[in-house]
């Protein structure tokens, strides 16, 4: 089995309820493998996507109602969905893009455990997906009904030829800013009653976190390679790749636990701030 092959058969699904299920398929079909390999193929630039939902710029977007009301809820299952359904195929892309490191003779290379680890963050999304998409059926709401913005796939495609930067802008930002947001989206659920999206969230929030360590860990792998000051680094990629600013407040407890060092991030925020 060729991991890079069940990357691209991933991305190029277009259904997300099937999208889903083939990576969980895909992950038993490596594990149950006698014969596994890392073969690099050609990864299209944007993953195939279903008719719905309508995809908007971030600007167009309508304002999210407020999270006590049932229709306030769906928005807000609907747009986690959303970014866990690109999250999926994030995942994916960054194993199949990046196959042509996998015990490469020249230069920085990786091992099996790498793309191990990333088909692991590929299960995880595709598990909250379809959990997020069952929350939504139980308000009567599918992912497709709601628009959706279309900023979340510019990260990937800014980095794609710079390994070092998908992961310090895809992890250790995008993901990271989960971190510090879910916790305040539980807290809005349990003071409205509802105990089940709230447990539903604090499993997203808990399996982030190794989601994000999972860019700590190789960011720091490639930068030990190169010999490279990791927080000098790291500071200049998000610099050049990164639109927009860190936000505040930063859950520091989470981060922590996923590696991220606050002396890294902490000053790109207050310099964005000034």
């Amino acid at each position: 089995m060729n991991l890079a092959d069940a990357a691209l058969k991933v991305l190029t699904t277009a259904d997300p309820n099937e999208k889903a299920n083939l990576t969980h398929m895909l992950a038993k079909e490596w594990q149950r493998s006698d014969n596994r390999t890392i073969t690099p193929v050609e990864i299209p630039d944007r993953p195939a996507r279903p008719e719905k939902p309508e995809l908007k710029s971030p600007t167009e977007m309508p304002k999210r109602k407020k999270a006590g009301s049932i229709r306030g809820r769906i928005a807000l299952l609907h747009a986690l969905a959303h970014i866990e359904l690109n999250a999926i195929d994030l995942a994916w892309d960054i194993i199949g893009r990046y196959a042509d490191l996998y015990e490469a003779e020249k230069g920085f290379s990786l091992p099996i455990e790498f793309y191990e680890q990333w088909l692991d963050v590929a299960v995880d999304e595709a598990k909250h997906f379809l959990m997020l998409q069952e929350r939504l059926s139980d308000f009567g709401a599918q992912y497709g009904d709601l628009p959706a913005h279309d900023g979340l796939w510019e990260s990937a495609l800014e980095t794609k030829d710079d390994f070092a930067a998908r992961l310090a802008i895809v992890p250790m930002v995008l993901e990271a800013r989960g971190l510090d947001v879910t916790p305040h989206m539980i807290g809005a659920m349990n003071r409205h009653g509802d105990d089940e999206t709230a447990e539903l969230l604090q499993i997203i929030h808990d399996d982030e976190i190794s989601h994000v360590r999972a860019g700590t860990v190789w960011f720091d792998e490639w930068c030990t390679f190169y010999d490279l000051d990791g927080e000098e680094h790291w500071q200049s990629l998000v610099d050049q790749y990164f639109k927009g600013r860190l936000k505040k407040p930063f859950n520091h407890d989470s981060r922590n636990k996923a590696g991220m060092i606050r002396d890294w991030y902490e000053p790109l925020a207050e310099a964005l701030e000034v």
